[in-house]
Formats: structure tokens, sequence, C-alpha cells
């Protein structure tokens, strides 16, 4: 069973042992670096894959390993609150302080507040917030929902680049971890920057996105679907006015960090790697590269064997060292959740 995607192609519906079979695939082709990350290469983290890649489980197992180089090189694990402080103070990218109704981590972005020119230090934190976001999810859920702010955004608060660059990062190392995103009340010339950055969306992304207007009382019915409107902010046509106070809520992350740093201290000993994966196709991880759900599955063959070969490679190297999910990727936060709750 199928369904059809933007663009012409379709998605699977596979059977619980046909996914089985799928994530045995996937770990065949990684080889025996699956065993060293094994939360990223738990089944809940390659499932998230393999569905971002329409099942198909040599791109799953491409994307698999191109996001343990990135987190290798980029170490999101590491950021904390006073290395993106900067970024934060307009509060242009935010996690809320409350759910969505069905239970899913908010995050609040308002691009209308940029306050820096360095696509670095954005990108950075916006690594953070998702990173946080992750590691504090209810036990029941691995995605979270993107409100989007249009409050002073003008043209000169475009940046392709920057559209091209996050949307790579979410797509590309945090697949399948967007539930929603609600576009709030975007202006009439956003619509020419949504038909640039189109070709870099994935089709399963593509669908996530919702267009909300205050003056349309359809899209007030779909606000009113996904969220409290006691809780929800003034700003999105919701009855709360508490905003967004940067000392409060860097006061928060803080105190989020040193729960997440202790647990990871005690419980998950710190791996430090000796080499860099080499990239296996620079146009593969480049923001410009967008994989369509309907290739082949054997065109990407050659890449995939040279890769197995950097992991195994990597594999040899770390065979005596102890092992941190934590350092290299964290996609599974139940656990974390609930310790973080008790403290």
């Amino acid at each position: 069973m199928s369904k059809k995607l933007r663009g012409g192609g379709e998605e699977k519906s596979l059977s619980p042992e046909e996914q089985q079979a799928k994530i045995n695939d996937v770990r065949k082709i990684i080889g025996p670096i699956a065993d060293k990350p094994p939360t990223l290469c738990s089944d809940a983290s390659i499932l998230r894959y393999l569905r971002a890649r329409n099942w198909n489980t040599k791109k799953a197992a491409k994307t698999l390993k191109e996001t343990l180089k990135w987190r290798l090189e980029f170490k999101p694990e590491k950021i904390r609150w006073e290395d993106v402080a900067h970024e934060a103070q307009t509060g242009k990218v935010y996690k809320a302080n409350y759910f969505d109704r069905k239970g899913r981590t908010v995050l609040i972005m308002r691009p209308g507040f940029q306050n820096t020119n360095n696509l670095g230090g954005q990108i950075r934190h916006l690594v953070y917030c998702i990173e946080n976001a992750i590691m504090t999810m209810n036990p029941d859920h691995e995605q979270m929902v993107w409100l989007v702010d249009f409050q002073r955004w003008t043209m000169a608060s475009i940046s392709v680049k920057a559209a091209r660059e996050t949307a790579n990062i979410l797509q590309n190392h945090y697949p399948e971890r967007l539930g929603l995103a609600i576009l709030y009340n975007p202006p009439k010339v956003f619509e020419s920057f949504w038909k640039m950055v189109k070709p870099f969306i994935e089709p399963k992304t593509y669908k996530k996105v919702k267009f909300v207007y205050c003056n349309d009382p359809q899209s007030g019915k779909i606000m009113e679907e996904f969220f409290d409107m006691d809780k929800l902010d003034f700003a999105f046509g919701g009855r709360s006015s508490i905003g967004f106070d940067f000392e409060a809520y860097g006061q928060w992350m803080r105190e989020e960090d040193k729960k997440i740093s202790d647990l990871n201290s005690s419980e998950l000993p710190s791996l430090t790697l000796p080499i860099t994966l080499q990239s296996e196709n620079p146009e593969s991880s480049s923001p410009n590269h967008v994989a369509s759900s309907d290739e082949d599955e054997d065109d990407s063959s050659s890449s995939v064997d040279e890769g197995t070969s950097n992991l195994k490679l990597l594999d040899e190297k770390t065979q005596d060292q102890p092992c941190s999910c934590r350092d290299i990727a964290h996609g599974d936060a139940a656990v974390v959740r609930g310790q973080i709750s008790n403290h």
C-alpha cells in the first residue's frame, strides 16, 4: 500500500515485519560501526531515516552515515547556552513552555527578530534549540512543532542561504523530527520567497507546512485544533501574554543544560574519536542536494561501499574505547526526559 507524494512519488506503507527487515538491511550496509553509536543506530532512529527516504535502505544508510560524520565534526551535543546566548537575546528561536494538544514540544521561530549576520552562529543556535527540544521531549513522542511568527519580517529578513542550510540540517540530520510547521500570518511578499526555497524542501517536509492567517476564520480553527488557546501566545491568536523573557529563558536553559550534562557524565562515558570521516560525495552533503524519493536504490551503491569502508576504519580506531551515544547522537530521549523530570 502507498500514498501519493508531491512530485509524483509515492510513500510506501510497510508491515512491522517488513520494517524490521529494512532496519536489519540498513545495519548490514553500515557494518560494525552500527554498534558504536547505539542511540543513532537504534531501531527507532533507523526507522526515521528509512521513512524520510521512503524505505530506500541504501539512501537511509547513506544519510545516517553522513549524520554521523556531521555530528563528529559539528559536535552539536556539546553546545551550551553560553555558546549561543548572544544569538538568543531577541527570542528569534526558543522553546515554548507548553506542548501542543498532542503533547509535542513546540519551537517558536521569529525570523523578523534576527539580531546577527553570522550564519554559522545562527545555525549553531538553531541546532542547540533542536537538540534541547529532542532531549526534553515527552517519552512517547519523537516529533516537534515549529511555530513561525512573521512579526517584523521584511524583505531584508530574507536569506535563501540560511533557509537552504536549515532545510538541509533538518531533513538530513534530524529526519522525521518535524511533525508540523505553522507559518503564522506571513506577508504577501513571502510567497515569492517560499517559491524560491521550495526546491530545497523534500515532499514529506513540505506536506507538514501549514499557512495560517489571523484574518481567516478557517486558520483560527487550525490553531484551536493543535493548541490550548489559554497557553498559546497572543502573537499566534492565543490568550497568553507571557511572551519571551531572555533572562528567565536563559536560566531555564542553564538548568536543563546542567541536568542533561550530569546525566551524560554519570551514565554515558565520553568517546574521543581520533579521525574524521571523509565525505562520500561532496554534492550529496551540499545544502543544494535533496535526494529524490523515487530514485533507484542501486544508484548509490558505489558511495555506500566507500562510506562503509570509511566507517570500518572508524570502527577499528574505536574498538577499545568506551562509547557515548550522547557524544555522537541522541535520537531517542525518552529515558533522559524521564530522568530530567525526576531531578
